[in-house]
């Protein structure tokens, strides 16, 4: 049975894309599809849990509802001795994955109640939710996930997860040029056409290139250089890439660089022309004083209208 098993894994090998590393782990992906746990890294590589303390987290996290998960029943599915495996469940215990209770029964009898939780650093305040279903996340959802914080001593055992019928927002509108003209429609397609050289993931349909074409054709508008907009593409993709176009259309929308500013735009403001009104020469006192127009000032046209009243 050995020899077929390295046959396999070392054909498998040859079927990676890209270069392989000279040295370290070399992962050889195959998707589940029953019987599987989904573990997050916050645990697997968690930088202060001890390696039985993960262990015995994942296991009981394949575990059914109702499988009892005390030291005596773990010592007996595990070579490792009780004591070790106290020491593990206190440690999982102490960074919130585990929580342990002692409960009456209606019939007097005392038992220890364990609650486990995947994900310790998303809950956050004491209240009774029912658990949240388990979705599996698209190539751009994966993109936009963020880390999960470190795990926090003593966290409550509750989700902040929106329901399933919460509404969801529409995704955005694919960018459009001002002017698709036939050089920048042309000068896309080959783009989009050209990014399966670069990275294998990314094979395109007819219909998705047509699609996108706008999108790539807004960024050489507004002077996007072919190669920044190639790496934007390619680079750091999920793995596996399960719908290539819909992580496209959400790069070339969400990291669409702004318009370059024009040659008026990057010109210092004017300052505002402030209208000085003259000096005149009034005619009857010959008097200076303020007007757009020479006339007499204010005093001799009152006194030049007073005696035309008397008149």
């Amino acid at each position: 049975m050995d020899t077929p098993q390295n046959t396999a894994l070392t054909r498998a090998l040859t079927e990676l894309p890209g270069p392989l590393p000279a040295r370290g782990v070399i992962h050889v992906v195959i998707r589940h599809t029953d019987r599987f746990t989904v573990v997050g890294n916050h645990l697997a590589q968690h930088p202060t849990l001890s390696t039985t303390a993960v262990g015995l987290a994942v296991r009981i996290q394949s575990l059914p509802q109702g499988t009892e998960v005390g030291v005596k029943a773990l010592a007996a599915r595990f070579p490792e001795g009780e004591k070790l495996i106290a020491a593990a469940l206190r440690e999982l215990e102490a960074y919130g994955y585990l929580q342990r209770a002692r409960t009456r029964l209606p019939n007097g009898r005392i038992v220890t109640r364990t609650v486990f939780c995947n994900q310790p650093a998303a809950l956050v305040r004491p209240r009774a939710v029912a658990p949240p279903p388990q979705v599996q996340l698209t190539d751009v959802q994966q993109e936009q996930a963020p880390e999960a914080p470190a795990p926090q001593d003593h966290v409550p055992f509750v989700t902040l997860v929106p329901p399933p019928t919460a509404p969801r927002q529409p995704p955005p509108p694919v960018p459009q040029p001002r002017e698709l003209t036939a050089e920048l429609d042309r000068a896309a397609t080959a783009l989009l056409s050209d990014l399966r050289r670069h990275a294998h993931q990314l094979v395109l349909s007819e219909n998705d290139i047509r699609q996108l074409a706008p999108a790539v054709a807004t960024w050489l508008e507004r002077d996007a250089h072919p190669d920044t907009i190639r790496h934007t593409l390619t680079n750091d993709l999920p793995q596996p890439l399960h719908h290539p176009a819909k992580l496209l259309k959400h790069r070339l929308t969400v990291l669409l660089p702004s318009p370059l500013p024009g040659a008026d735009d990057l010109a210092a403001p004017a300052r505002p022309r402030i209208a000085v009104t003259p000096f005149q020469t009034c005619d009857g006192c010959e008097r200076a004083f303020r007007a757009p127009t020479p006339g007499r000032c204010r005093d001799c046209r009152n006194a030049h209208g007073t005696a035309q009243a008397a008149a």
